[in-house]
């Protein structure tokens, strides 16, 4: 069944307006009778079975509850600097399969792209189509949130003190990613992925004095995109729902 969600709290009933009835009446052209996951703001899940359209709404009423939490038990972020092309579009989905919460596109000093804040508008809103696309196809309870751009420099003053943060820093030698995940107790997790360029010395360092683990992902150089799921692959079968029987 394909998956929908909602801002609020599931109901008996649910009545779909906007871009959501338009999907459901005119993408997707369901029918009466047609059912569909819905998940509601607090990741509550049903089956739910559309009664009756009208030009702008779709009616559902819920035909059972499921049991269908499909989270990590970590928290899972990336934190990855801007990337040319669509490879920060693939990088987004992929990282909402693998089980992240939210996606930080960052600036730094490496950064071949450049968006002025209409075009950051623009893209952040993709991000969050993307994101949501990936959510409902890999079967996820939430949505992960895309943040706004930010300033590499801005956003590590602002680094959040229960997560564990890490940067996949290529000029690394001696601390492996795994390593370092066997020896970290938290439940939470950042993973900070640089542009093409990689990051400067200066912010390695930076990032580095704020608490940020420096870790190598192996002796050959990734793509940025590659590095990102590598990192978030790692995480999620040292930490996450991977490892579980």
């Amino acid at each position: 069944m394909r998956r929908l969600f909602l801002p609020g709290e599931l109901s008996d009933t649910v009545t779909l307006t906007g871009s959501d009835a338009h999907h459901v009446g005119y993408t997707l052209r369901a029918r009466r009778g047609d059912r569909f996951i819905v998940v509601g703001a607090e990741r509550q899940t049903a089956a739910m079975e559309i009664t009756a359209f009208t030009k702008d709404t779709v009616m559902l009423r819920r035909v059972a509850n499921l049991d269908a939490d499909t989270e990590p038990p970590i928290e899972l972020g990336l934190a990855i600097c801007l990337l040319k092309g669509d490879k920060l579009d693939f990088a987004v989905q992929k990282a909402v399969e693998l089980g992240a919460a939210f996606i930080q596109p960052l600036r730094s000093e490496n950064c071949v792209v450049r968006y002025d804040a209409k075009k950051a508008a623009v893209r952040e809103e993709k991000w969050r189509r993307v994101a949501a696309e990936a959510a409902k196809q890999c079967g996820r309870t939430l949505v992960p949130r895309v943040e706004p751009v930010c300033a590499l420099a801005a956003w590590l003053k602002e680094l959040p003190a229960d997560s564990a943060v890490f940067m996949a820093y290529e000029k690394e030698r001696a601390a492996s990613l795994r390593s370092w995940l066997q020896k970290e107790t938290s439940r939470s997790f950042v993973a900070l992925i640089g542009p093409e360029g990689g990051f400067t010395p200066a912010e390695a360092e930076a990032a580095r004095t704020v608490g940020v683990h420096s870790v190598t992902l192996g002796p050959r150089i990734l793509r940025a995109e590659t590095a990102a799921l590598a990192a978030l692959a790692a995480v999620m079968y040292e930490k996450g729902d991977w490892g579980t029987e």
